[in-house]
């Protein structure tokens, strides 16, 4: 039987140690630290319960290409996902207005319409681009005839170069482009495709994970672990060892060596080739991988919820403070924050009051750099008097848009950039890893695929991140083992 050691126990190495424990590989998962699953991980303080990365998934009903993956994966026998409304489900705030985007093609220009009445037509070019750039990619779409320059050409053009042309309302446009939270998205450089890619997701359906998304880790671990495999935590790889043609083995900092006929590695890209000392490493692949920047990171307040004062929201809601969705992670102490993301925890099927909520905005490393370095829980007061400020003034935001929430909150808790770096060890605490630019396409692009034939890469820096990202990324590097034509098989006779 061939060894497979997968390097992270993010989505992404879950994801590709089950479909390989699947297909008659022994696997062990390593993960560096106490919890598995990376930005999947949920935290507990007292009885409430907080999601950390994975907030809502999308184009996960019965049919869609989410619900199928989860289906391969065996996944869906062990969550319960809580739908959100279906004719808003992401609801956009500026100036003053509120405008919702619905499920389905006619629902998303009908809720639109009723603010844009002249640009109907618009609306369903700017749907029907949405759906042709994401049937254009292989594992987003689980089709194995693609059109690959539809695929290649947006990769090129910017969301709001393409978004300027189908649209003519510049409302409009602005509101169709709310959502850059969830690629962090900056004006001139992020790809179409990828607000497409993700778009796509939410637009055919979009649910929360009841009792949230470590679930999903959790139920990924046991299947590895019924086929033969392990998931070992504390286990932080040092070393990737490598012999004139091939990677080994991969030695941990506890000094265990693991040997391997496959290792795949669902860190950072930059942070895998830190572990491997070879020849087969070309001095210019490994510059460009670590040259190329990270997105933006983020601030979070984590909030807990009196009993039984504020109704489960069944929407998110993205709150911008200026006239424009553009820039946000452009900001100075006194703009800060330009934008929010508030979302409740689904605790229970069908919640009648929310537990728990978050309110999220971006937050650049620069901010933490005094406290680098040192360990989470002993960073001093000055580090908790900072989060305690930009808390206050992230809720008084909040406020603004959620009159009287303050005084629904019985207590808070918080992260920072240096929080991601703690807990899923990604360079910068970035949200979404690599950030992908239109004017650095071919540079910039990772593949799963590394100068040493037997070393992969997965993960939310290889793809797209969010659930369909990572787990269409854990497919595309799968296939590179088994087969692309093997891997759609597989799905196939899944549904």
């Amino acid at each position: 039987m061939k060894k497979c050691v997968v390097i992270g126990s993010g989505l992404g190495g879950l994801a590709c140690g089950c479909i390989l424990s699947k297909n008659g590989y022994e696997v062990t998962v390593l993960e560096q630290g106490a919890q598995i699953g990376g930005c999947l991980q949920c935290f507990r303080r007292g009885d409430a319960v907080f999601d950390t990365g994975m907030h809502y998934i999308g184009s996960a009903a019965p049919g869609q290409v989410l619900h199928t993956i989860m289906q391969y994966l065996g996944v869906n026998k062990d969550i319960k996902l809580s739908r959100l409304n279906p004719m808003a489900y992401d609801v956009i705030s500026f100036r003053g207005k509120h405008f919702w985007f619905a499920n389905g093609k006619e629902h998303f220009i009908d809720a639109l319409s009723e603010h844009f009445p002249e640009s109907r037509d618009e609306l369903s070019r700017y749907y029907d681009l949405v759906k042709l750039v994401a049937s254009s990619w292989a594992m987003h779409s689980l089709q194995p005839k693609v059109d690959l320059n539809v695929n290649a050409e947006y990769q090129i053009r910017s969301v709001n170069e393409v978004i300027d042309s189908v649209i003519s309302d510049p409302v409009l446009r602005q509101v169709l482009v709310g959502i850059l939270p969830l690629y962090a998205g900056e004006k001139d450089h992020s790809p179409f495709s990828t607000h497409a890619l993700i778009a796509d997701c939410y637009e055919q359906s979009a649910f929360r994970i009841v009792g949230g998304s470590s679930r999903v880790a959790d139920s990924l671990a046991a299947s590895i672990r019924a086929n033969g495999g392990q998931v070992l935590v504390n286990h932080e790889a040092s070393r990737i060892e490598c012999d004139d043609s091939h990677a080994t083995a991969v030695m941990t900092s506890n000094g265990e060596r693991f040997a391997a006929d496959l290792i795949i590695s669902a860190i950072h890209p930059a942070m895998t080739m830190q572990l491997v000392d070879s020849r087969l490493i070309r001095s210019a692949y490994r510059r460009r991988l670590e040259s190329i920047r990270n997105t933006t990171s983020a601030f979070t307040v984590y909030l807990k919820f009196r009993p039984n004062t504020v109704r489960y929201m069944d929407s998110n809601l993205y709150y911008y403070r200026s006239d424009s969705v553009w820039n946000c992670e452009k900001y100075d102490a006194v703009s800060w924050p330009k934008c929010l993301l508030y979302m409740h925890f689904c605790h229970e099927e069908n919640p009648v009051y929310a537990r728990t909520g978050e309110i999220l905005t971006y937050m650049n490393i620069d901010e933490v750099q005094q406290w680098s370095g040192t360990r989470v829980g002993h960073r001093g007061e000055s580090y908790k008097q900072f989060k305690r400020q930009k808390a206050e003034a992230l809720i008084d935001a909040l406020e603004e848009e959620v009159p009287g929430l303050r005084g629904q909150i019985e207590q808070y808790y918080t992260s920072t950039p240096l929080t991601y770096i703690d807990y899923t060890g990604v360079p910068d605490g970035a949200m979404y890893g690599m950030f992908k630019d239109v004017r650095n396409i071919v540079s910039g692009s990772v593949t799963c695929r590394t100068h040493i034939p037997n070393l992969l890469l997965t993960g939310q820096s290889v793809t797209l991140h969010g659930m369909q990202g990572v787990l269409a990324g854990s497919l595309v590097t799968c296939s590179s083992v088994l087969g692309t034509d093997e891997m759609l098989s597989q799905l196939k006779n899944t549904i």
